[in-house]
């Protein structure tokens, strides 16, 4: 499986996803919008896992092979989401922001070769970056949701409105703090130490608690909305640094 082959299951993969979005919205058959999804996680994990052996390493090394789990996790947590908790809108979300990087593959491609550093030769690389893909993507559609909340939402914000950003945020930070511990596992055994305070581990520590103090907040103090909505985003602000 080489590059060249990512358009014609990247496309496939979009119409499956876009299909699944329109039923999802529409309300109906949403057996369908599982279907439909679901199919185009398929097709596109197919073409991870073939790309992977091809590679002969985890696709995790340049900005178009981490783009790939993007692409892949977005839509996977619209799916999530959308069981839980019956959002209409969260796969069509999820569909967009998966097109974003596929169009940033397609027309911006990037060299994929074997090489793989020693580091990152590591059994506990790949799920300490599948893990925080996925908390990237939860915590991104709770940011998304407080930005509509704060500038685009006319009427009073409902507190069913409160419990998506809180819930996407619960599941994405639970998911921040596996990928914390993954990647402490990861370094004793690349670098001999599980915590060394350089840049990346320092922004990681500031943005778990930032995401801590939004839950606390809201916990705390449920009617002061805003506020906390406003510490969402500056924790995904943080988040930002520590990639």
């Amino acid at each position: 499986m080489s590059w060249e082959h990512f358009i014609l299951f990247a496309i496939a993969a979009l119409i499956c996803w876009g299909l699944g979005a329109f039923i999802a919205w529409r309300g109906k058959k949403t057996g369908w919008a599982y279907g439909f999804t679901i199919l185009g996680l398929a097709i596109f994990f197919s073409f991870i896992v073939g790309f992977w052996l091809s590679l002969e390493r985890p696709p995790m090394r340049t900005m178009g092979e981490t783009r790939l789990w993007y692409s892949f996790f977005l839509p996977l947590a619209g799916l999530i989401t959308y069981s839980r908790w019956k959002y209409k809108w969260i796969l069509s979300f999820s569909f967009i922001l998966s097109l974003v990087f596929i169009c940033i593959n397609i027309f911006k491609p990037e060299i994929h070769n074997k090489t793989l550093m020693p580091a990152l030769q590591s059994p506990w690389f790949p799920p300490h970056v599948i893990v925080y893909m996925f908390a990237y993507a939860m915590l991104g559609a709770a940011t998304v949701m407080a930005v509509y909340l704060l500038w685009f939402k006319k009427k009073t914000i409902e507190r069913n409105e409160m419990d998506l950003c809180d819930n996407l945020t619960y599941v994405g930070l639970a998911f921040m703090t596996l990928g914390m511990l993954t990647g402490a596992v990861w370094a004793k055994e690349a670098w001999g130490h599980y915590w060394a305070w350089d840049p990346k581990e320092t922004w990681a520590a500031a943005t778990w608690f930032a995401y801590l103090i939004y839950i606390h907040f809201r916990l705390g103090k449920p009617l002061q909305v805003r506020p906390a909505l406003i510490i969402l985003l500056v924790s995904f602000v943080l988040f930002q640094f520590k990639l």
